[in-house]
């Protein structure tokens, strides 16, 4: 199993790999790398345009049919690095709209429709049968969109929508090999919040030139902040603040569980960097899902994550109650205490306010692909899908959260499968804010519901396995 995960035995407890086993797989991912660095170095930003999603899709094809536990880790990595390397390529080579560069994490998820089509005649027995309901909404949502609107815009939104779940429904199904995709996960959460909150925190004391120039050019400066040094809310590697604090969200609770020593920096870079995002929303979700977490372990487990707690209280309170964190946190926490003064607060309210009759009465739905991102999950799910979608959509959400609180005294003793039951219960009172269900959220949301039914289902075929034994 080392062997697969690229990590020998003697050095998983010290927190790095010292090979990259097995080589055929890396060679693929290191040869991509290098390829996408030669183009971006060279300024070839056309040619990249092609050439990364191209990659990324024959890779990940490659990782899916001969290293699959590497797979999942990489489609992470896609979806953590692509919108960073469009703004350095676009920097280079000139502003591309949209960016084919883009489509890459989309492409390398969609993949898992193969898993979907061979375990459809036996979803029901395998506990994929909400998935499918779920996937049945989005694919009417997709079909009323391809009337309404265009047939790109319709397609593009079509696999935003539906690649998370997906790559839920693939985790849930490959259950008999959850502790190796446990390890992959919270190996690649560790690294992933290491290397983009660190970036994160640069971003916001330094403003690098190109995410100054997709600032600029994509005209997000009003709501994202001014392009210039301690002045933008951090959106690290990825596309925006919500994205980027949707990865923190699980990345940093999956380091409470960690038992490397890489945990507290990447704890304290990734709470300072959530916090530099200024998406409040996404802070509730995070409040959430650690007195979740809190609230699920037991014992020694539940006295350490305490202990865990205090020790970064007493790393992160100081750096984000000094300049220059201070004063654009605090303003930001203020808010939350004066909503009545809050203009993000009275926009929201004005947008239930005009928007929610329409929802109530869309019975048909607008379609994938026709409407522009709304700042609710629940509206713009109910007017896109409508009615007739959002029912088996929702049906589906509601089933898989009844079984993943039916796990074993096993189950619940896992603290990794506690932390994703955690994080999935994080994203819910998320969605009266932001639509964290489709892209890289989604990924998230649907990616940790399917890890915390196939622990359930681990282990219960261990418990069943051990009673046969005796």
């Amino acid at each position: 199993m080392s062997q697969i995960q690229g990590i020998p035995n003697n050095s998983r407890k010290q927190g790095f790999s010292l090979s990259l086993q097995p080589q055929g797989a890396w060679i693929a991912i290191l040869g991509l790398l290098l390829i996408t660095t030669l183009c971006l170095v060279a300024g070839l930003g056309k040619v990249l345009n092609i050439i990364f999603p191209a990659g990324c899709l024959g890779v990940s094809l490659f990782l899916y049919l001969r290293y699959p536990i590497l797979y999942v880790g990489f489609t992470w990595w896609v979806f953590f690095l692509t919108p960073f390397i469009r703004r350095v390529s676009d920097f280079r080579s000139g502003f591309t709209e949209p960016s084919p560069i883009l489509l890459a994490p989309l492409l390398v998820t969609m993949i898992t429709i193969i898993t979907f089509y061979r375990n459809l005649p036996k979803a029901h027995e395998q506990g994929g049968l909400p998935f499918i309901l779920s996937a049945t909404g989005v694919f009417y949502g997709f079909l009323i969109g391809m009337v309404n609107g265009l047939p790109v815009p319709a397609i593009i939104s079509l696999m935003s929508w539906i690649s998370p779940i997906l790559f839920g429904f693939h985790l849930l199904v490959n259950w008999r090999d959850y502790p190796k995709y446990q390890q992959n996960i919270q190996r690649v959460f560790l690294w992933g919040v290491l290397v983009t909150a660190s970036y994160g925190v640069y971003q916001y004391l330094v403003a690098p030139e190109w995410d100054r120039f997709w600032l600029i050019e994509t005209k997000l400066y009003t709501s994202m902040g001014k392009p210039e040094p301690l002045g933008m809310r951090v959106w690290s590697t990825m596309n925006s603040p919500l994205h980027f604090a949707t990865v923190m969200i699980p990345g940093t609770i999956l380091l409470f569980i960690e038992k490397r020593v890489l945990r507290f920096p990447g704890l304290a870079v990734g709470i300072l960097s959530l916090l530099l995002t200024l998406v409040r929303t996404a802070w509730g979700g995070w409040m959430v899902s650690l007195v979740a977490l809190l609230g699920f372990l037991k014992g020694i487990v539940q006295i350490r994550l305490i202990s865990l707690l205090m020790v970064m209280a007493i790393l992160v309170v100081p750096l984000s109650t000094v300049e220059p964190f201070s004063q654009v946190i605090q303003s930001r926490v203020t808010s939350l205490t004066n909503v009545k003064d809050d203009q993000s607060a009275k926009d929201r309210a004005g947008l239930y306010g005009t928007m929610i009759n329409d929802a109530l009465n869309e019975y048909i739905g607008k379609g994938n692909g026709t409407l522009t991102p709304i700042d609710s999950g629940l509206l713009e799910m109910i007017l896109t899908l409508g009615w007739l979608g959002s029912i088996p959509y929702i049906s589906g959400m509601l089933l898989l959260f009844y079984s993943l609180f039916q796990g074993s005294q096993s189950s619940r003793a896992d603290s990794f499968a506690s932390a994703t039951r955690a994080i999935a219960l994080g994203f819910v009172p998320m969605l009266a804010g932001s639509n964290v269900i489709v892209g890289i959220s989604g990924m998230v949301f649907w990616g940790f519901l399917g890890l915390g039914i196939a622990a359930n289902k681990y282990h219960s075929h261990q418990n069943i396995v051990r009673l046969k034994g005796n």
